[in-house]
């Protein structure tokens, strides 16, 4: 349906309504502006940081603010695009209701003026069009009727406070809005949320105080859901469901309990290496033991000087007489180490080189430990790491000195392979750590708005005050952004395309989101937030990791602008 300018703005009458008329017309308008914007500062970047036609790596470093602002500036014409296909979706299945509208409204309307005014790299980073290399004259297509009309009008008190009104209402439902997702993913859904609230929640805070590692009987049930084999290929004792289910497990574990979500994404990893690396007969013998959680794998890559300059690692594996290997080394921020049985262990078998060419991964065997000895493996030691949050697997430094490692065990067969092997499985890890960090956000939406409803203040509950009832319809609004930019992403890997750049920009902007989910959901809470005795607090300290692990967002930035450059 066409529009003249005249039109399409808002009378004084409606400028205060809470719901735009003709919104799907508005939104689909203004994304063409957004992806000019985007080319725009592409090139302007491009021009800054290439040399002699090539982009340079000094270059890259000098002006990294404005590479990384345009990762953030890519991400959010992303996320618009999928938050437009998401609507029109709910729209052609007549799922688009009031409460989705606010919300798809409300998300224009923000990312817009971030996108003009500047974009939230962080508390304390904000990237601006003129970092990029761009003037006033780049936001000439925001001049249209459609796009003033929705930074005036879409995201207004008026709208936030009636998002909320209906966030109320619809309290029963699992997540605010329409997910989008077909119904077998929603029955997965209602499944692991239901195992959530009835064995995770209860438990969870007093897991955290105590510093203590979730149950076994916790792994015992899951495994017994499928939790450990819900990608692994049936062949292979697995379900060979969608990376889209494993999405959705990781989201509403993770909501209860980022730990407990994050046990599946232990072995999912471990069974993608395997799968995109390994031997037949590593397939074989491995997989299956994963799928059933007979074996619990640990990741040790990291090492104490390298963080996320993997290809700097310094431990060393060296082949022996028998064709095993004898590994020396050490190894730091290892998740869930003592009581796993196989370790996805990355380490340097060519001595002459310094870069990641001569690293190989092994799949090498462990004696599950106790409290008593974490650590029984002859050659191996380590010690825990106290942390703040994330606590439910503990953290571990682990030192080596001549462990033995099979030959057999060394991923492919081959060495030399490693980095390339792990770079197979980036794509997998960022979308599972973006969909812990949706559900870790949607925990301090949980918590932040009951307490909102149940608290008193000057006579009424927290949540009729604007600015706190605005504070819990952002949350869900960005929420919601994340959730389809990280459907997508897992949609993109299903469906077989290369999608590193989507499945970063998922992790780079779910992570902000729980960050500011859990702090606003603290913020909320006042001073009772500050008390560990309050579950905000611990969502807090959990939330805090997600920008780190899987790659810094920093790292992530990085990464996301070279490709976008490349």
């Amino acid at each position: 349906m066409a529009h003249d300018g005249q039109d399409l703005h808002m009378t004084a009458d409606t400028a205060n309504a809470p719901l735009l008329p003709d919104l799907l017309t508005l939104t689909a308008a203004a994304l063409p502006p957004v992806t000019q914007l985007f080319e725009q500062g592409r090139e302007a970047v491009r021009a800054l940081v290439s040399q002699d036609g090539r982009v340079s790596g000094k270059l890259m470093e000098r002006h990294q603010s404005a590479a990384h602002g345009l990762s953030w500036l890519a991400t959010y014409e992303q996320s618009l695009k999928q938050m437009q296909a998401w609507a029109e979706r709910l729209q052609a299945d007549g799922k688009f209701g009031e409460i989705e509208q606010l919300i798809h409204q409300i998300a224009f309307g923000e990312y817009l003026h971030q996108l003009a005014g500047g974009i939230p790299m962080n508390q304390g980073e904000v990237v601006r069009l003129q970092e990029l290399g761009l003037g006033w004259d780049a936001l000439s297509g925001f001049q249209c009727a459609e796009v003033q009309t929705l930074m005036a009008s879409a995201n207004t008190q008026d709208a936030r406070t009636r998002l909320v009104e209906l966030m109320q209402e619809q309290s029963a439902n699992i997540t605010v809005g329409a997910s989008g997702l077909d119904e077998e993913l929603e029955m997965i859904r209602e499944q692991f949320r239901r195992f959530a609230v009835e064995r995770v929640e209860p438990n969870a805070h007093d897991w955290h105080l105590k510093d203590e590692l979730i149950p076994m009987e916790i792994i015992e049930e899951l495994a017994e859901m499928g939790v450990f084999g819900l990608t692994i290929p049936e062949e292979y004792g697995g379900f060979g469901l969608s990376k889209a289910s494993m999405v959705v497990v990781s989201e509403e574990l993770s909501r209860g309990y980022i730990g407990v979500g994050s046990l599946g994404t232990r072995s999912e990893i471990a069974a993608e290496l395997i799968l995109c690396g390994g031997t037949d007969e590593q397939k074989a013998n491995w997989l299956p033991k994963l799928a059933s959680a007979e074996i619990l794998p640990t990741a040790v890559f990291t090492e104490p000087n390298t963080g996320s300059d993997l290809g700097s690692l310094r431990t060393r594996a060296v082949k022996d007489e028998d064709g095993n290997y004898k590994v020396t080394g050490n190894k730091t921020w290892i998740t869930h180490a003592a009581r796993t049985h196989v370790m996805t262990l990355l380490a340097r078998t060519n001595p002459d080189t310094t870069d990641h060419r001569g690293l190989s991964m092994f799949l090498a065997e462990k004696t599950p430990g106790t409290d008593d000895a974490p650590f029984p493996t002859p050659g191996m030691t380590g010690g825990e790491i106290e942390v703040l949050g994330y606590r439910g697997m503990k953290e571990y430094e682990l030192g080596f000195d001549g462990f033995e490692v099979k030959g057999e065990n060394l991923l492919g067969g081959e060495e030399g392979k490693g980095f390339k092997q792990l770079m197979e499985t980036f794509e997998s890890a960022r979308i599972q750590t973006a969909a812990r960090a949706i559900g870790v956000a949607q925990c301090a939406l949980d918590i932040g708005m009951q307490y909102a409803q149940d608290r008193k203040q000057f006579g009424k509950s927290l949540i009729d005050f604007p600015r706190v009832s605005s504070k819990l319809a952002m949350m869900a609004v960005e929420i919601m952004i994340a959730r389809q930019l990280t459907y997508f992403s897992a949609w993109e890997k299903d469906h077989g395309h290369r999608c590193d750049l989507e499945a970063g920009m998922a992790k780079l902007l779910g992570a902000r989101v729980a960050w500011a989910a859990a702090d606003n959901g603290l913020q909320i809470h006042g001073g009772n937030g500050f008390a560990l005795e309050y579950k905000i607090s611990r969502v807090l300290c959990d939330a805090r990791i997600l920008n780190i692990f899987e790659g810094a967002a920093e790292i992530q930035a990085q990464v996301i602008a070279r490709r976008l450059l490349g």
